[in-house]
């Protein structure tokens, strides 16, 4: 059990994660790490609506996240950290090595990204961070629900344009 999902999607705590993802892989936290929510208690509750009453959701900055990861470990209950940001878990792992792997869940068009697959869009500037986490060891792949086969980075850059 323990904390063994790290996620990006940029919707953050939504209705695939909480029941696509939530249900089969029976969480009982979320982490959300983004520095603006950790600030805001107005979104953190809207966030914490979003959760159904058997999951716990933790809001923590990037810095505050890397000092809390071990504990998180340590709980017995199944648990997802979620970033919004690609750059945000690119500085978190930074921060903590024990992250050797990262699922891409939705990353949405915007006027400088490129489509990969139908929820995966990426910059120039995403891809190249994407490609230092591999490098560094992290293993990255991208899966939009727990039964879909996870596709790793290379297979990922391969389906530029194909989508």
């Amino acid at each position: 059990m323990a904390l063994n999902w790290y996620r990006v999607d940029d919707r953050l705590i939504h209705g695939q994660v909480v029941v696509g993802w939530g249900q089969p892989l029976n969480l009982r936290f979320l982490v959300m790490v983004d520095d603006e929510v950790a600030a805001s208690d107005w979104e953190q509750e809207l966030y914490r609506m979003g959760a159904p009453d058997d999951i716990e959701v933790f809001f923590h900055t990037v810095d505050a996240a890397a000092e809390h990861l071990a504990a998180y470990r340590a709980d017995e209950r199944q648990g997802m950290l979620l970033t919004g940001s690609i750059e945000t878990m690119t500085r978190l792992v930074a921060r903590d090595p024990a992250i050797t792997a990262v699922c891409l869940g939705g990353i949405h068009h915007q006027p400088d990204r490129t489509q990969y697959l139908r929820y995966i869009f990426l910059s120039s500037e995403e891809v190249a961070q994407l490609q230092a986490l591999v490098d560094r060891g992290v293993a990255v792949t991208a899966q939009d629900v727990p039964v879909a086969r996870p596709l790793p980075l290379a297979e990922i850059l391969e389906n530029v344009g194909n989508e």
